[in-house]
């Protein structure tokens, strides 16, 4: 089941947040923020959650790629799904939410930026229409190693 995520979901979320940093490969953050924190840079609105046997195993959320107006319709997305329940089509369940939706809020492009060592992230992304439009190359080091990413959006109409 899917639903809007509310503030009282925060500790599922960070869990599952706290699991995806500590793989290596889901961002370059190695500490999951405070509430406040994480309330503040993310929209409103497209805050979801995935929940299975009344437990969150899954969550999207999106933040504004700029302030200025002309990139209004511009988010950039993260999907997290809990390492137990990964392989049920939750995050793809997730996407697919946020992409219907998106287009009620204004929304016109959904971007993201992946470690190019998710295959499965990369893969689940183009499954659901996402178009690779570059790479970048040693972009940043996470535990001393250096990474590429791989830059991806979802056009909507």
């Amino acid at each position: 089941m899917l639903r809007d995520f509310v503030p009282g979901d925060w500790p599922d979320v960070r869990r599952i947040y706290a699991a995806g940093l500590a793989s290596g490969v889901a961002s370059f953050e190695t500490s999951v923020p405070s509430w406040g924190e994480w309330d503040a840079a993310h929209l409103d609105v497209l805050r979801s959650v995935a929940v299975a046997d009344e437990t969150i195993v899954g969550w999207a959320a999106v933040t504004s790629v700029s302030g200025r107006d002309c990139y209004r319709g511009v988010v950039e997305h993260s999907v997290y799904v809990d390492q137990a329940a990964r392989g049920r089509g939750i995050g793809r369940a997730l996407l697919l939410r946020l992409i219907a939706d998106a287009p009620t809020h204004g929304i016109w492009t959904i971007q993201t930026s992946i470690i190019a060592g998710n295959a499965v992230s990369l893969a689940l992304h183009e499954a659901v229409g996402f178009r690779v439009v570059g790479r970048r190359e040693r972009i940043a080091q996470r535990d001393g190693i250096w990474h590429d990413t791989v830059l991806l959006e979802r056009r909507l109409p």
